[in-house]
């Protein structure tokens, strides 16, 4: 899927940003001509949909309109009183964090392989000629759980995972999920049969990251709901879509570079998702999206997640929403962490404009396509800003 480049971290800590030492490949001209407007700008921040309001009788009409109109005029926006709890919050903050402070050998542990997205290192590396991302990954599948490869689930810090029995032997847990009433939430697990022989006894402690998944799961099944109504379909017909959920997770290391104005921590791209949710794990900025053409940066809102409509998305809606370009950039003297939950249609899914949308003398504007092709597709193509889902209209 990539190929093997250096990391990152360790190039800017030997190099030490100077200007001579960065490497050429990473060396991005454009950077410092395409310089963006302040997020905290009024007129251009993006929206800020509130999803007590969503959930709230009284509010909900008015704060669904809003919710449409961002996610038809902006494709981003900033998600507050999501219902996530501030100690999955924290947790997952915690545990990226020091992830990435491991040192190099101990992360490497769970390097990609070479045919793989899963695990530590870079993506969408095809050439030796590319340009390269000022930046590491930690990539992971989470849902449904028969995706996971736990190879790749860091034992350390220890809460990111923790599965054990007796005598200290690590075995694999598949997971379900139960809602139980009052909306608790518990966990049941099975093993093999060879791996429970002679055991009387099993722990399963639900990590953060689990419990990240889970909670951002639920948001988007909300937002998906909503978003339906704003469209003026069924629910259910939107997120049979998304059946069983599917989801991955990409946390984002992006270390300080005294020449910022050189590189680029994400090169520009829309996401092949639904849903893109993404947690700011440290308080630097550095996220910009392209809207008219200007780049305008992101001033994310302390504990808010940052949503944003991808191409699925946008084909499902036949075009009323958009997957916007985006970018990261970053800092001459902080680290940068972040952590994108990516929401995606389930296997067999049909990715094209909702019938509803189009069957009263509506016409389709994209063409449609299983997910499977769908995503081979976007793999095969060079990312090249909004390319890949307007190569997808008819």
């Amino acid at each position: 899927m990539s190929l093997p480049v250096p990391n990152v971290q360790e190039l800017a800590r030997a190099c030490h940003g100077t200007d001579g030492e960065i490497p050429d490949r990473y060396v991005r001209p454009e950077v410092a001509a395409d310089e963006a407007i302040g997020g905290r700008d009024i007129n251009s921040a993006i929206p800020v949909i509130d999803l007590a309001k969503l959930l709230d009788p009284q509010s909900s009409q008015e704060e669904c309109a809003k919710l449409g109109s961002a996610c038809q005029h902006w494709g981003f926006f900033q998600l507050i009183n999501h219902g996530v709890p501030g100690e999955v919050i924290s947790d997952t903050r915690r545990d990226v964090t020091e992830f990435f402070r491991l040192p190099l050998e101990a992360k490497e542990e769970y390097s990609q392989l070479a045919d793989g997205l899963q695990g530590y290192g870079h993506s969408f590396v095809f050439s030796e000629e590319q340009k390269l991302d000022w930046g590491d990954l930690l990539y992971l599948q989470l849902r449904p759980n028969e995706s996971r490869d736990m190879r790749f689930w860091p034992e350390q810090p220890t809460s990111f995972r923790s599965a054990s029995r007796h005598k200290n032997t690590i075995f694999q847990v598949s997971s379900i999920m139960v809602m139980l009433p009052g909306d608790i939430w518990t966990c049941s697990f099975w093993l093999h049969q060879s791996e429970i022989q002679n055991t009387s006894t099993c722990v399963f402690v639900r990590n953060s990251i689990e419990r990240f998944s889970s909670e951002t799961a639920k948001v988007a099944r909300c937002l998906l709901k909503f978003l339906a109504i704003d469209m003026g379909v069924d629910p259910e017909s939107l997120l049979e879509k998304f059946r069983g959920e599917p989801q991955s997770m990409r946390a984002n290391y992006y270390p300080p570079c005294r020449q910022a104005g050189k590189v680029l921590g994400l090169s520009p791209h829309c996401d092949a998702t639904g849903l893109t949710l993404v947690l700011q794990v440290n308080n630097v900025q550095g996220l910009q999206i392209r809207k008219e053409g200007q780049w305008l940066a992101v001033d994310a809102l302390d504990g808010a997640l940052v949503v944003n409509v991808g191409d699925i998305l946008e084909v499902l809606s036949n075009g009323r929403y958009r997957s916007i370009e985006h970018r990261a950039v970053v800092n001459p003297e902080k680290e940068r962490i972040s952590a994108a939950v990516f929401h995606m249609a389930c296997r067999n899914a049909m990715v094209g404009p909702l019938p509803e949308l189009v069957k009263d003398d509506g016409k389709a504007v994209y063409t449609s396509m299983v997910f499977e092709d769908f995503m081979k597709r976007f793999f095969s193509m060079k990312r090249n800003g909004r390319g890949g889902v307007e190569g997808l209209m008819i």
